[in-house]
């Protein structure tokens, strides 16, 4: 009987072991809309984005809600960013969703950093919504910064939308916790023999 009790417990922390946890989600729907706006439980710096879309203000995909220009109403694009507290040797995923500025033939190019992690994104103008993400896993556990900043200045730039961080602890933390549930077992075993 004990044998069945630790072997479902090892399938459920092995099963345990793969799952992520969402840390953070935002679709921007819950914003007001505006020119030169900050999105709830963000920062903008060096300059402005817009808080755009939903039927007709600035509705440049239809159906997708409210999302971000990451280059706002001010001809100097912001930096979009907000700090997460992160726990070292925890994997961290971000994944966002861009498309193209839908206004003019100019590509558009975006830097993104996460915690250690960096990279650039470049659309062509009516590119779609098209989905990205970034894996940072910290040393040291500390708040870190997603930030997304448009190159350029001329008002138009690409559009953020569905941006989630997801943790995923390493496998070593279960393979502490399955070596501990295992010595207790033969403790108990133990003790039961003699």
């Amino acid at each position: 009987m004990n044998k069945k009790l630790i072997a479902a417990a090892i399938l459920a922390l092995s099963g345990a072991a793969q799952a992520d946890v969402t840390v953070f989600t935002d679709n921007f729907d819950s914003n007001g809309l505006g020119l030169n706006a900050t999105p709830s439980g963000w920062s903008v710096s060096s300059g402005t984005v817009d808080i755009i879309g939903n039927s007709g203000f600035f509705d440049f995909i239809p159906g997708s809600g409210r999302y971000i220009d990451l280059d706002g109403s001010t001809s100097n694009a912001g930096v979009l960013s907000r700090d997460f507290l992160m726990t070292a040797g925890t994997h961290y995923t971000v994944s966002f969703d861009l498309a193209g500025n839908h206004r003019n033939g100019a590509a558009e190019s975006v830097a993104v950093n996460f915690g250690g992690a960096s990279a650039n994104y470049s659309l062509s103008q009516n590119a779609g919504w098209t989905t990205f993400s970034l894996v940072f896993t910290p040393s040291v556990t500390k708040s870190y910064t997603l930030s997304f900043e448009n190159s350029g200045g001329d008002n138009i730039g690409m559009l953020l939308d569905n941006v989630s961080v997801h943790a995923v602890p390493e496998p070593e933390t279960y393979a502490m916790m399955l070596a501990g549930l295992g010595l207790m077992g033969a403790i108990a075993r133990r003790r039961r023999m003699a």
